[in-house]
């Protein structure tokens, strides 16, 4: 989606950290950006930020999870702009801990916000990006956590690795439709994803004897130094790039090279070292892209490291 000036953007947690990051390269880009959030505090923060500039901003309350909220939301952003065309389904929650300790109530907070308030946000737009027939984009935040495996946060890499495989088949599913499609995998950001996950989970959903306080980012400074994460805006001017190269992948840090390679070489070290069945590959072959999926093949080296 190359022209994205005077497009309309809506942006779920976009009150902060990364969403935040994207309003900001969205709106210097020239669109029309419409940021959600459940935490209103937090949105009439965000506000402010772009107070004082010619910047079109708005701001609606939601919760990713609501599903009659997210129709609400969306009715409430096209009064404010008009056809919304990019989709940034951002807004998650941080889950850690060991899975062998995870409860019931830690697995449905985990995936009612980081995979149903994706799969909400699709049901509720796409239709609509259709309907208008204007040129659109869909990116989902997944995590360097979506392709390589986190011991210590085993149900949050096991959402974000759905994402991936949700804005994966999406693409397959609108390859050569005028609504473009990406996965973003961010790795270490400035955010306050730590605070924001306590913050936001409802009590219904919170563990017996559970504080709200219990799932809170550690008091005093953290254990490693995190003045070389990648700040926000860095990671909204990155995102702007994929959309309008129309990536499949939007990637952050270099530094995740070896792992993609490490995983991708286990499967396919992983292959059964025998003859191919030309029969048995003839009739998977009718089932589709499942045996090869031509998408992978448009995905270009970026040119450089500019923004």
């Amino acid at each position: 989606m190359k022209d994205v000036k005077g497009k309309t953007a809506f942006i779920t947690g976009g009150a902060s950290g990364m969403g935040l990051g994207m309003a900001k390269a969205f709106a210097e880009a020239g669109m029309k950006v419409v940021i959600s959030d459940i935490r209103q505090e937090a949105l009439d923060e965000a506000l402010e930020e772009f107070s004082g500039t010619n910047l079109a901003v708005q701001a609606v309350k939601l919760d990713v999870t609501d599903r009659d909220g997210w129709v609400k939301a969306v009715e409430e952003a096209e009064s404010l702009f008009g056809n919304i065309h990019i989709l940034a389904l951002n807004a998650g929650v941080g889950i850690t801990g060991p899975m062998s300790e995870a409860s019931y109530k830690d697995w449905d907070f985990n995936v009612q916000v980081n995979i149903y308030g994706v799969v909400n946000g699709l049901v509720t737009l796409l239709p609509r990006m259709k309907a208008h027939g204007e040129p659109s984009h869909i990116v989902a935040t997944s995590s360097t956590g979506g392709f390589s495996a986190v011991g210590s946060a085993g149900l949050y890499c096991t959402a974000k690795f759905a994402v991936a495989g949700m804005m994966e088949s999406l693409a397959t599913e609108l390859e050569g439709s005028n609504i473009g499609v990406s996965c973003f995998f961010p790795g270490p950001v400035s955010t306050n994803l730590g605070t924001s996950t306590s913050a936001t989970r409802p009590d219904h959903l919170r563990n017996e004897q559970q504080p709200q306080e219990a799932d809170e980012a550690p008091k005093g400074p953290p254990p490693f130094d995190t003045s070389v994460f990648m700040s926000k805006e860095e990671v909204g001017k990155r995102v702007l790039r994929g959309i309008e190269r129309n990536d499949l992948f939007i990637m952050t840090h270099p530094e995740f090279t070896d792992g993609i390679k490490a995983r991708n070489e286990a499967l396919l070290r992983a292959q059964p070292v025998e003859p191919r069945n030309d029969a048995r590959a003839e009739v998977v072959a009718k089932f589709g892209t499942l045996m090869y999926n031509p998408i992978y093949d448009k995905q270009t080296v970026l040119d450089g490291p500019e923004l």
